[in-house]
């Protein structure tokens, strides 16, 4: 049986290229959006095993009502909470409400849609999240606090998600993943081609493996976790080097 996997924010930029790379590696995708049309371009591209759903992920009740389409296709084994907004607003334009509409969708949505993934992986005992993030939450850019505070926010919910399911369902693996700057609308002409990063965005998705539970990723690579100066201390003293963890730059 193949993978049952939800993307959202599908409908187009690195959701869109997820969704096709998914599909291509023998998945079954429902893919998140809130442009129809724009989900058929994605579905036209990725073929019959994308499934398109319009949702506003700032809507828990339309998180709910995808997740009920995704139920009929077999049980839910990977989400990635993908969808994101940029407004590029400078803090002296935004207001209260401006700033919670990006935190709804940059934060609520993954809330709701891992609350929903969790229901369904607690029933079974395994299950995967794979949280695309970003470090801009370390070093906002200029118009970017909406979206800084609610990515950072997203990575602190990985922490805590891992904080409360590790001990008890160790085969539910949650992580974050930093695919880089891409040539995207929300990122740089020049950047990483979509394509390309959802190699390594499929390739993580698809490894179930315990030991990736609560680690971050950029791009291709791990990223060790830090260590206190004793730990350090001692790996100096017998001659240890971290091992940091790749992936194959085809995404193999």
């Amino acid at each position: 049986m193949s993978d049952v996997v939800m993307i959202t924010g599908a409908s187009g930029g690195l959701g869109r290229a997820l969704a096709i790379e998914m599909v291509g590696r023998g998945c079954t995708v429902v893919g998140l959006g809130r442009r129809s049309d724009a989900l058929d371009e994605t579905k036209a591209l990725a073929g019959d095993q994308f499934h398109p759903v319009v949702t506003d992920i700032a809507d828990a009740g339309a998180v709910e009502r995808a997740f009920a389409v995704a139920d009929t296709l077999g049980p839910l084994t990977i989400l990635i909470n993908n969808a994101a907004v940029y407004p590029r607003r400078d803090i002296l334009e935004e207001t209260p409400a401006s700033f919670m509409e990006t935190v709804a969708v940059n934060l609520g949505g993954p809330v709701a849609a891992s609350q929903m993934a969790l229901a369904r992986f607690v029933a079974t005992g395994t299950g995967r999240i794979l949280n695309v993030s970003t470090f801009a939450d370390i070093a906002p850019l200029p118009g970017s606090a909406a979206y800084s505070v609610s990515k950072g926010a997203q990575r602190i919910l990985t922490r805590a998600l891992v904080a409360d399911i590790a001990d008890r369902f160790p085969d539910i693996v949650i992580n974050d993943w930093m695919p880089g700057m891409l040539a995207t609308e929300m990122g740089i002409p020049d950047g990483i081609a979509p394509a390309q990063a959802a190699t390594w965005g499929a390739t993580l998705a698809l490894w179930h493996d315990r030991s990736i539970s609560g680690t971050t990723w950029e791009e291709n690579r791990e990223i060790p976790a830090p260590r206190g100066l004793k730990s350090r201390i001692k790996d100096k003293v017998l001659m240890r080097k971290a091992v940091v963890r790749t992936l194959a730059s085809d995404g193999s």
